[in-house]
């Protein structure tokens, strides 16, 4: 996955206190900052905001000050563009206070993701959409949906980086047949792939079937993805 998966915020093992909490209390402490940040949104409350997210990690996490602000480098193009533009048309003091909101709650929620395990979150993923079965929704294929989509997206995410290194290896950087190409084939492997271990399972097929095999099937992405990494990063790594 070439790291992707920490960008992500997916689960980190360590040692510090968030992680022997249970997942509720994490969850209800992101979602209460969210709240505290859109509801009162000034200067104050972000630095608040920013301080527990901020102590949250580096105390209870022990992840140290470099790799917090590691975890930013994907906003922040989209955090420095929201701050010139609320600096320019309302002021610095409500730039701040927007886009330090923003980041504690960016912050926040991956002190939840990182110290939790993926299958503890798609549980409480789960047992939150339970209600929903009144209308007709099946709460495990959901977090089944969430898992495939969580392992999915690193994995093509580390697929782009090797076809753009054949790429420059080959003086074909600036050539977008040759990135896109490779891409959708390998994307295409790995869906099918995906599919194919599901179907083994029986996942898909009818309703009881998905509610039986839901708790296999919540690992079946990784599965998938470890097999389709031998082919598909094959394919991946020629470009032409």
């Amino acid at each position: 996955m070439r790291g992707f998966g920490s960008t992500l915020g997916l689960f980190v093992p360590g040692r510090g206190f968030l992680y022997r909490m249970p997942l509720a209390p994490k969850a209800t402490a992101s979602l209460a900052c969210a709240l505290a940040v859109v509801v009162w949104r000034t200067p104050l409350v972000a630095v608040i905001a920013l301080a527990i997210a901020i102590g949250a990690l580096t105390v209870g996490a022990r992840i140290p000050p470099a790799r917090i602000v590691r975890m930013l480098a994907p906003a922040a193009p989209v955090l420095v563009i929201l701050a010139v533009y609320q600096g320019i048309t309302q002021g610095w003091v409500r730039a701040f206070a927007v886009v330090g909101g923003i980041t504690a709650c960016l912050l926040a929620a991956r002190a939840v993701t990182l110290t939790t395990p993926v299958q503890v979150l798609l549980d409480g993923v789960a047992r939150l959409a339970r209600p929903f079965r009144r209308v007709g929704a099946d709460p495990e294929r959901f977090a089944l949906a969430l898992s495939i989509m969580l392992r999915s997206i690193p994995y093509l995410a580390g697929m782009f980086v090797d076809i753009r290194d054949a790429a420059r290896a080959r003086w074909l950087q600036r050539s977008m047949r040759v990135a896109v190409t490779p891409l959708v084939v390998g994307a295409v492997a790995y869906a099918q792939r995906t599919g194919e271990a599901l179907a083994a399972r029986g996942l898909g097929e009818h309703d009881d079937g998905a509610r039986d095999g839901a708790g296999d099937g919540v690992g079946v992405g990784g599965a998938a993805g470890d097999n389709a990494r031998g082919d598909a990063g094959t394919s991946a790594t020629e470009p032409s």
